[in-house]
């Protein structure tokens, strides 16, 4: 009988593709290594992405799909991950400490942005990445609120502060230097240098992700944003109804006129679910973000219910993904964060780091 070669194992782990990058493993280069050694083979697979929840059900379908090539009765599977650094828009060096940077955006307000944004860092972490969230709301600032988090952020050196953290996160906010109840009366350049601040001078701990909680529009401080912030994706949230999805049109064509790819759209407050009867109904349309994504050629991230237990826990400082961890909406949370973490492994890593800086001097 003749011998298994590593091209067969190969072809055969190619039948299986993977949910969240949608291709095969080996297309996506997460098969570092096949070792076939009689009847057995051991397989090593990294994948670029965080994905806690996943890997037991994934090492299980790679080692069937090895177990189906004939001569091989047996196959041992090592499960791995590692978060790089991806490409930033061009004229931009990546922030110290920080591999990645993703926005949160949405057309207009009111869309539960800010509730996706700190649920998606959560579920970043819960799924074993390093995770900051940057509150980029100047005039209304609510991370500190829906993380429960309170007090001013230290100085250690008087020039750059320390993160706030709490349920694993590292965080900052212009809320944690000014009282709740102070209104910001700031002209545009102010926020748009108070936001640099935030971000430039925060000693974040090297992260995976940086989320970045944008505020609602298409106004100076996205602008600021994608001029001046080394960002690697965007993700859009939305509403199903047409005005909100007019809005979040908007918000996409803005990252695709300075650069940022858009990793994909979330779809808030899809469906409502009756807490007393459980009647399922499509209070503010159906289908919308699937529709977009579909015409602008992204990725359709996921679909979130218009819930209670969201607004409530949220309100209350402790998001769903930790204050109920095995509950379905978390698990939704969780799948949108693989999912975008997926979507942005597919992208280019960033060199940055690899090269010297070059200084030039006239002696």
């Amino acid at each position: 009988m003749a011998e298994v070669t590593k091209e067969q194992v190969e072809e055969a782990i190619k039948g299986y593709i993977e949910p969240h990058l949608e291709k095969d493993l080996v297309s996506a280069k997460c098969v570092k290594a096949i070792d076939i050694n009689g009847d057995g083979v051991k397989v090593q697979v990294e994948l670029g992405f965080p994905a806690e929840g996943i890997v037991d059900e994934l090492a299980a379908q790679v080692k069937s799909m090895a177990e189906s090539v004939d001569g091989i009765s047996s196959a041992e599977v090592e499960m791995t991950w590692k978060v790089v650094a991806h490409s930033v828009q061009k004229s931009l060096k990546p922030i110290d400490n920080v591999k990645n940077i993703i926005a949160v955006a949405s057309g207009k307000g009111g869309v539960g942005k800010s509730t996706t944004a700190v649920n998606l860092a959560l579920a970043l972490a819960a799924e074993g990445a390093k995770v900051g969230i940057l509150d980029a709301d100047i005039y209304g600032p609510s991370q500190p609120r829906m993380l429960g988090v309170s007090g001013q952020p230290e100085s250690k050196d008087g020039k750059s502060l320390e993160p706030m953290t709490n349920y694993g996160l590292q965080a900052m906010s212009i809320g944690f230097l000014i009282d709740e109840e102070t209104p910001m009366i700031w002209r545009g350049p102010m926020v748009t240098q108070a936001l640099e601040q935030l971000l430039n001078d925060t000693n974040w701990d090297n992260l995976d992700y940086l989320v970045i909680d944008l505020p609602p529009g298409t106004g100076d401080t996205q602008l600021t944003l994608a001029q001046k912030v080394p960002v690697s994706g965007a993700v859009v949230v939305t509403t199903p109804q047409d005005i909100a999805l007019l809005d979040a049109r908007k918000g996409f064509k803005m990252f695709e006129k300075v650069e940022v790819p858009v990793l994909g759209i979330v779809e808030n407050m899809s469906i409502h679910i009756c807490s007393k009867c459980n009647h399922e109904e499509h209070i503010f349309g159906e289908g919308g973000g699937v529709r977009m994504a579909e015409q602008y050629g992204v990725n359709f991230l996921g679909a979130l219910p218009l819930d209670i237990r969201i607004r409530e826990e949220t309100d209350g400082g402790k998001p769903t993904v930790v204050a109920e961890p095995e509950a379905r909406i978390s698990q939704i949370y969780r799948e949108i964060a693989r999912k975008t973490a997926a979507k942005l492994a597919l992208q280019a890593k960033s060199y940055a780091s690899k090269f010297p800086n070059i200084v030039i001097q006239n002696n």
